[in-house]
C-alpha cells in the first residue's frame, strides 16, 4: 500500500508501515537491532504522516468522520533542544449560535502564550454543550498531535491540554479519557460533571475556578473535585499530582489569574511507561491505555484495571476483563531476562519475550504514536489458558 492512499481518510488509523511476512517478522531481535528498527519505522511513519496530512496542516482544517475542525496555531519562541511543546487550547461557548462559538475561538487563539511551544486552538466541530468530548473527538485530538509532531517537530511527550469554560468542560472529560496522550492538563472555569478522576493517576492536573462562579455550581463542584484529588493523592502519594485554585473574589472570568497554569504545566513530561497504572473506561471506551490493551469486545464504561510493575515483575491487583495484553520495551524491563506477570498471588506468566519487527510495526500502526511502539508483548488470562507472547 502506497503512502497517500486511503490511509489518511477521515477517522482512519495510520497504517502506512507494511507488515512483514510472519516468518521474517517473528525472528527475535537484540536490543540494539530493535532500537534501530524502531527508529527506521519512526522515520517512515513521520514521512507518511507528512504526506497524508499535508493539505490538512497547510489549510489548518481537519476532517474526520464527516465533521470538520478548523484550527489555528502560533509558534512562540525558538525551538528547544528536545523539540517544541504543544498546547491544545479549547475555547468556550457551547449551545449557542455558531457566530458566538466562532468568536470564542478567535479569543482563545491569543489567550495564552507558552514559550518554546506550538499553541494550537481548534474550533469545535459542534455547537453544543458537549462540543469538546462527544464520541469521535478522540480521533481529532490524536490527529492534531500527529500533525504537530510531524510538521513542527513537537516532542510527543510534551503535549498539554487546556481549556476555558466549555473548553474546561472538555478538559475535565478528555484529560482522564486520553490520559496516556497528555503530559499535563489544566481546566479553567469548566464543570466536571460526573467524570471519574481515577485515570489521572499519572497525569498532573490543575483546576482553576472563580470563587463567585456559581452558575451550574461550578465553584462548588470544582472545589469538591479538588478535594477528591487530595484524597486520591493521600492514598497514593506518588500519583495524582495536582493543584486546585479557587480564585478569591472572581467570577467566571478570572482576570487571567489562570495564566499561571502555563508555566506549571511546562515542567512536566509524559511518562508513556508508568510503573503503576489505574485504568477505568469512560463513556467513550478505548482498547489501549499506556502499555496495556484489553479485549475490544469486552470494553464497557466503568471496567477497571490496576497493576504495578517492579523490575521485570508485574502484579495485577484488579482486572475486569477475561484477558489483558501487556506491551514491553527495553526502557521498561530487561527483555534479556524473564518477565513475570502475577495476579492475586497466582503466577500467570513467566518467560523471556522476543523482540520482533512485527510487534514494533503492529503497535505503531494501532496506536499512531511513536512512543507506544513496543518490540514485545504477552497476553495473560486468569483462567487456565496458556499465555501467548506477541510476535
Amino acid at each position: 500500500m502506497m503512502p497517500g492512499s486511503n490511509l489518511f481518510a477521515a477517522g482512519a488509523v495510520l497504517t502506512a508501515v507494511m507488515l512483514l511476512p510472519m516468518n521474517a517478522a517473528a525472528r527475535g531481535l537484540s536490543a540494539g537491532k530493535a532500537r534501530k528498527e524502531a527508529e527506521r519505522l519512526r522515520t517512515e511513519w513521520l514521512r507518511d504522516v507528512r504526506t497524508g496530512y499535508e493539505s490538512s496542516w497547510q489549510g489548518k482544517r481537519l476532517e474526520t468522520g464527516g465533521r470538520t475542525m478548523p484550527f489555528d496555531y502560533i509558534k512562540y519562541g525558538p525551538k528547544p533542544a528536545g523539540g517544541y511543546s504543544l498546547y491544545i487550547s479549547l475555547h468556550g461557548g457551547g449551545s449557542t449560535p455558531s457566530e458566538v462559538n466562532d468568536q470564542q475561538w478567535r479569543n482563545q487563539i491569543r489567550l495564552y502564550r507558552p514559550e518554546g511551544a506550538i499553541y494550537l486552538a481548534p474550533r469545535a466541530p459542534y455547537d453544543d454543550w458537549d462540543m469538546w468530548f462527544k464520541p469521535g473527538l478522540d480521533d481529532f485530538y490524536r490527529q492534531l498531535i500527529r500533525m504537530a509532531v510531524a510538521f513542527e517537530d513537537v516532542n510527543p511527550d510534551k503535549v498539554y491540554l487546556i481549556g476555558y469554560s466549555a473548553g474546561g468542560d472538555g478538559v475535565w472529560r478528555m484529560a482522564p479519557r486520553m490520559a496516556d496522550a497528555w503530559a499535563a492538563a489544566s481546566m479553567m472555569a469548566g464543570h466536571p460533571g460526573d467524570v471519574s478522576l481515577l485515570n489521572l493517576r499519572n497525569l498532573p492536573f490543575m483546576n482553576w475556578c472563580g470563587e463567585l462562579d456559581s452558575a451550574y455550581d461550578r465553584n462548588l463542584r470544582n472545589r469538591e473535585r479538588g478535594q477528591e484529588l487530595d484524597s486520591l493523592q493521600r492514598a497514593d502519594p506518588e500519583g495524582y499530582v495536582h493543584q486546585t485554585h479557587i480564585v478569591a473574589g472572581k467570577g467566571h472570568w478570572m482576570d487571567r489569574a489562570d495564566t499561571a497554569a502555563v508555566s506549571w504545566l511546562q515542567q512536566f513530561e509524559r511518562n508513556p511507561y508508568p510503573r503503576k497504572i489505574v485504568w477505568r473506561q469512560e463513556e467513550v471506551v478505548s482498547p489501549h491505555f499506556y502499555w496495556l490493551s484489553a479485549p475490544a469486545d469486552e470494553l464497557e464504561k466503568g471496567k477497571t484495571v490496576r497493576l504495578e510493575r517492579t523490575g521485570n515483575e508485574v502484579n495485577i491487583t484488579q482486572c475486569d476483563y477475561s484477558s489483558l495484553t501487556l506491551f514491553f520495551s527495553d526502557e521498561m524491563v530487561n527483555l534479556d531476562k524473564p518477565v513475570i506477570v502475577k495476579s492475586g498471588g497466582k503466577e500467570l506468566f513467566r518467560g523471556k519475550l522476543k523482540r520482533t519487527k512485527r510487534n514494533l510495526q503492529r503497535t505503531l500502526n494501532e496506536r499512531g504514536d511513536c512512543r507506544y511502539m513496543f518490540p514485545a508483548s504477552v497476553r495473560v488470562r486468569t483462567d487456565n489458558e496458556t499465555p501467548r507472547s506477541g510476535n
